[in-house]
């Protein structure tokens, strides 16, 4: 659906993150009359963004709301902002168009769409996949919720282009006639029920990925969970290709005798690569590469050039990222698990022989389970940040005391090198946020490297 004709539209963007700015930046391209509402003051929004907003003649409510929500024709939401509040409900009893930024971007823009997405997983899955394409010498966006805004991309993507794209519950629930040619969900567990309040909506958000597609699309679903395969049932017209770690298949992606393989539709066996092949380690990394095998052939790309990326793609900065060996004990960085599961996720690739870097803000969860699921592969533990004190309480209330209090990262990384013995692995994987000593993850999981290549030199 290629519909550019936005010239004179009255739109009301809600939201001025990375999506909001790109969406306000396509709509005044396409002559819409913009309007931007966000909840941050005036002054606490970047002073050359308001230029831009006040030369283009866009209208802003910084802290405030338009006095009349019956004068819009659309509001484009970001995705940090509920459909369920007050005046965008209000907005709709009016009259108008509730949608979010992936929907205007699939409108106004051209190309083809893979989606991704899952609970856990999406950023990896999306970045193989992206890659993929790439050496398929394809016209390739990676974007969504991988950082990248979908309509910075789709504005001016030729026919030809694939726009590989992650995409979250909060943005697939405001799509009407987004249609992927390869949609995947792969995994779903409980995530969001602040704003989708149940299971069954937070599952229904995400089965909104293949609402459109038709006989001719294809759907990659994780046949190893239960939640997620039976969101076929919501209405799925399009070809499901199920993938599986733990059982063979009779038609989709899984494993046999140590090789990921997928059945095609004729019944034949293709073979890529075998698993122990892959640098991304872990089970659930196993699963992101049956996923992106079975969305690439799919999507119609050779089996070798399949193969050749699965061998040779190294993961994404910041998720159990390999960081180098020093005296024969091996260091990554999971400064993204900043939570309880996706730290857990990360113990479970690494095995054995842990010393884990944990702490800083835990956002209130419960470290009782965390802790008590270490199952001896945990050596030791170093604590630092705002919550360390709760780490180091439900250490002690199940019983683990192999654990040291740190000021910060320098002196994590230096008692860790300290007590590492050969074979050890040293690993940062917070289960926690990173705002109370660093801007974002990303900066913290810098921080650890910086630390780690002191200790090579």
């Amino acid at each position: 659906m290629n519909v550019k004709n936005m010239k004179d539209k009255k739109v009301l963007i809600v939201g001025l993150g990375k999506s909001g700015i790109a969406a306000a930046q396509a709509m005044l391209r396409l002559e819409a009359e913009v309007h931007i509402q966000d909840a941050k003051k005036e002054e606490n929004v970047d002073p050359q963004l308001r230029a831009f907003l006040k030369e283009k003649g866009a209208t802003c409510y910084f802290n405030r709301m338009p006095a009349d929500m019956g004068y819009f024709d659309m509001l484009i939401l970001s995705p940090g902002v509920s459909p369920e509040l007050a005046f965008v409900q209000e907005a709709k009893e009016k009259g108008a168009e509730i949608i979010g930024e992936l929907e205007i971007a699939y409108r106004i823009g051209s190309g083809n769409y893979v989606a991704i997405t899952g609970t856990n997983g999406k950023t990896t899955t999306t970045t193989l996949v992206g890659e993929i394409f790439k050496a398929a010498e394809r016209k390739t966006y990676v974007v969504g919720n991988i950082g990248v805004a979908v309509i910075s991309a789709s504005i001016d993507a030729p026919e030809d282009a694939w726009l590989v794209t992650e995409t979250s519950s909060f943005q697939l629930e405001t799509t009407r006639y987004f249609k992927p040619v390869v949609s995947a969900i792969l995994n779903l567990t409980p995530d969001h029920l602040d704003r989708h309040h149940t299971m069954e909506a937070y599952g229904g958000a995400k089965a909104m990925i293949f609402a459109n597609q038709q006989a001719d699309g294809y759907t990659v679903l994780n046949a190893d969970d239960p939640a997620c395969y039976r969101l076929a049932a919501k209405g799925c017209k399009a070809k499901v290709v199920p993938f599986s770690r733990t059982k063979k298949l009779d038609f989709g992606a899984f494993v046999e005798e140590g090789q990921i393989v997928i059945r095609n539709e004729a019944g034949e066996l293709v073979s890529f690569c075998m698993a122990d092949e892959l640098k991304i380690i872990g089970s659930h990394n196993l699963e992101n590469a049956l996923a992106a095998a079975a969305i690439c052939y799919f999507a119609g790309i050779e089996p070798s050039v399949i193969a050749e990326v699965l061998r040779t793609f190294g993961g994404v900065e910041h998720r159990i990222e390999y960081c180098g060996m020093v005296d024969g004990v091996k260091y990554y960085n999971d400064s993204k698990g900043t939570n309880v599961d996706a730290a857990v996720t990360a113990l479970r690739a690494i095995g054995k022989n842990i010393i884990l870097v944990a702490g800083g803000d835990g956002k209130g969860q419960d470290f009782d389970p965390f802790l008590a699921g270490f199952d001896g592969s945990v050596k030791h533990m170093l604590l630092l940040g705002k919550d360390a004190p709760l780490l180091q309480a439900s250490a002690d209330k199940v019983g683990f005391t192999d654990y040291t209090l740190v000021k910060d990262m320098e002196d994590a990384v230096r008692k860790a090198y300290d007590m590492a013995e050969e074979g050890d692995t040293v690993l940062l994987s917070p289960a926690c946020a990173s705002w109370d000593m660093y801007q974002n993850y990303e900066q913290r999981g810098d921080h650890f490297k910086e630390c780690v290549e002191r200790l090579q030199k």
